[in-house]
């Protein structure tokens, strides 16, 4: 890491205005920027008032880069490292959703990371996406898992593109949300999955074994 600092140092001694050093694994985001002192983040950074043509150019630099997401929404940026805890509880929770789906014959369609836009307003990737009964260009519930949130209006992107029904996981908690005359309210269940037991699935998910996690849930529909 001593050389790829000594890298970015270097470059912004030669002209370059801004550098960033990510790691994911860490989580954590370094910020480089003039003659400034490198400034250490967690790895998750929020930036206002960031123009669409902005977001754009940020997003080709950041292309190549793995493990880092960026979310734009109306004028606010998210810059969000995808970190261990965040994929163990994303492909955990998915693995229990379509074992749901399998015990009880839903039909879906799981449309997962893919990018949802909304021309110069707002662009994203949701951790879990899926239509149900048939594939539709929005998603029907949109599952997002909250590791550091930085006090952002999570759900507006959502509400822009009318995605009926949205959670966050955070804390251990799952949050339903239901969209209602353009906004959305909470609610203790799904709309899209009635017969799903959240605090269950909760629970599932804070187990220490994987495999323990299934079983639970294979159980309790059985």
């Amino acid at each position: 890491m001593r050389s790829v600092v000594s890298n970015i140092s270097s470059a912004i001694t030669n002209g370059s205005e801004l550098g960033w050093l990510i790691s994911p694994a860490q989580d954590f985001i370094m910020v480089f920027q003039g003659d400034r002192f490198p400034e250490k983040m967690s790895g998750h950074i929020v930036r206002q008032f960031v123009t669409w043509e902005q977001f754009q150019a940020l997003e080709s630099a950041f292309a190549d880069i793995d493990g880092v997401r960026l979310i734009y929404c109306e004028g606010v940026l998210e810059i969000v490292g995808i970190g261990r805890t965040h994929e163990m509880t994303r492909t955990l929770l998915c693995a229990l959703l379509g074992q749901y789906f399998t015990l009880k014959r839903i039909r879906f369609v799981s449309t997962g990371v893919y990018t949802q836009s909304l021309q110069g307003r707002a662009k994203f990737q949701a951790d879990l996406s899926y239509n149900f009964d048939t594939e539709k260009e929005i998603s029907d519930l949109c599952i997002e898992v909250v590791v550091t949130s930085g006090n952002v209006a999570k759900l507006r992107k959502y509400q822009l593109l009318e995605v009926p029904e949205v959670w966050l996981w955070e804390d251990g908690k799952i949050s339903v949300f239901w969209l209602r005359s353009g906004d959305y309210v909470q609610s203790s269940h799904s709309l899209c999955l009635p017969d799903l037991d959240i605090e269950h699935l909760e629970q599932c998910l804070l187990m220490d074994s994987q495999l323990d996690a299934m079983l639970a849930l294979a159980d309790r529909y059985k």
